[in-house]
């Protein structure tokens, strides 16, 4: 899609909803070439260093912080402390930023993955599925077809019998952490790069502050007991 005059050009890209977590400074060459001019990745159990990332991306890119004209962030679903992290770092840039301040946009992190699937030349039918805790996934159908997709099935949660029946029945199962769970599954993770392409041709930017994770459960909160009197 040709970009408007009007579009960003330089864009920092958070992902953090994986265990793969990534950082990158993504832009359009004037003849419209996306790519990213500088991605950093941290994977293990160690935690985030999300503004460490975010300095070594703008180094590694030749990029100042002044140049940056919008931020993408990846929605989930996935970890939720990860996703919190990233929405908390936009926030705080956007709040920075002033008037009229920087543009922000929210991906979800299942069209990340599709995405980054047709990047790696995927073709057919492909089923995402990203570990949702208590035993259940996150589970969305797509067709890819010469690097471009379309939706067949929403988000929705699955059980892991759920998601065992569709690999028995041969749906192409691919996620961050698949194989952990679904051996003939493909591991792909959502990248930071791949989100900040997705988001030159986007438009949908939202005030930072009401950002949400993607996140289908209903939230659960238990009501304390009323105090007793003595």
């Amino acid at each position: 899609m040709k970009q408007s005059d009007a579009s960003p050009v330089k864009i920092l890209a958070f992902e953090f909803s994986s265990p793969q977590r990534s950082v990158a400074v993504v832009d359009e060459a004037q003849n419209e070439k996306r790519r990213a001019s500088a991605e950093v990745l941290e994977i293990g159990d160690r935690g985030t260093r999300g503004i460490g990332m975010i300095d070594v991306a703008l180094q590694q890119a030749q990029v100042e912080r002044e140049q940056i004209e919008l931020i993408a962030v990846g929605l989930g679903p996935g970890s939720y402390n990860g996703i919190r992290l990233s929405i908390a770092m936009a926030q705080g840039w956007q709040l920075a930023s002033g008037e009229p301040g920087i543009k922000v946009l929210g991906i979800s992190s299942a069209e990340c993955i599709v995405a980054e699937a047709s990047r790696e030349g995927m073709e057919g039918q492909v089923t995402i599925i990203i570990h949702a805790q208590r035993g259940e996934f996150y589970a969305s159908k797509y067709e890819l077809a010469s690097r471009n997709w379309r939706e067949l099935e929403p988000l929705l949660l699955l059980s892991m019998e759920d998601v065992r029946k569709r690999e028995t029945a041969g749906e192409h199962l691919i996620g961050p952490e698949v194989p952990k769970w679904f051996g003939r599954g493909s591991l792909v993770f959502p990248r930071a790069a791949t989100l900040g392409r997705l988001a030159l041709s986007k438009s949908n930017f939202i005030s930072a502050e009401k950002m949400e994770p993607i996140y289908l459960r209903v939230p659960q909160f238990v009501k304390a007991p009323p105090a007793r009197n003595l």
